[in-house]
């Protein structure tokens, strides 16, 4: 295959992993007006389902998002009866909680991925074993890239009174 070929795939690929993430993000907001979830809601919800049990702070590390704004998200999905909030026994801080999604909900969750999930099963059907390894090696390569490239490098904030890179002469 010559270089321009390459490069033409190379851009189909991404431009389909940009539509795919659209699309599956719209499929994630249709699923959580379904139950009733805001977006950011779903997301945590998702997260705790995912990695749980989970401290608030290891889901906000997760999640991107400050501490104080995972406060109203917890709020709402405890009402909601999507999680629960248990005080943690061994934790030194008596204000330690950990987070637990309420499995008995997943089921309604489930349903509504159903077809989308037949989809994707009917999808991979098409493929060889072989097949399937590259495309599982594929996704979780791009998966540690769009990691890598969403945390931060470094957590401190620039010094101001540092120069600027188009502040120093060639």
């Amino acid at each position: 295959m010559g270089s321009g070929a390459k490069r033409r795939l190379t851009a189909q690929i991404k431009d389909s992993l940009r539509e795919l993430s659209t699309q599956l993000s719209l499929l994630n907001q249709q699923v959580g007006a379904r139950v009733e979830l805001r977006p950011v809601d779903f997301e945590c919800l998702d997260l705790i389902n995912r990695y749980g049990p989970l401290s608030p702070t290891a889901l906000a590390r997760r999640a991107g998002l400050h501490p104080a704004t995972l406060t109203g998200i917890l709020d709402r999905l405890q009402r909601g009866g999507w999680i629960t909030r248990e005080r943690d026994p061994d934790a030194s801080d008596r204000r330690a909680i950990t987070l637990r999604a309420r499995r008995d909900r997943n089921a309604e969750i489930y349903r509504l991925y159903g077809p989308m999930n037949a989809s994707l099963d009917e999808i991979c059907d098409t493929y060889t074993e072989a097949e399937l390894q590259v495309l599982a090696d594929f996704l979780s390569r791009t998966h540690t890239a769009a990691h890598t490239a969403t945390t931060p490098q470094d957590p401190s904030p620039p010094d101001p009174a540092a120069p600027r890179e188009s502040d120093t002469p060639d």
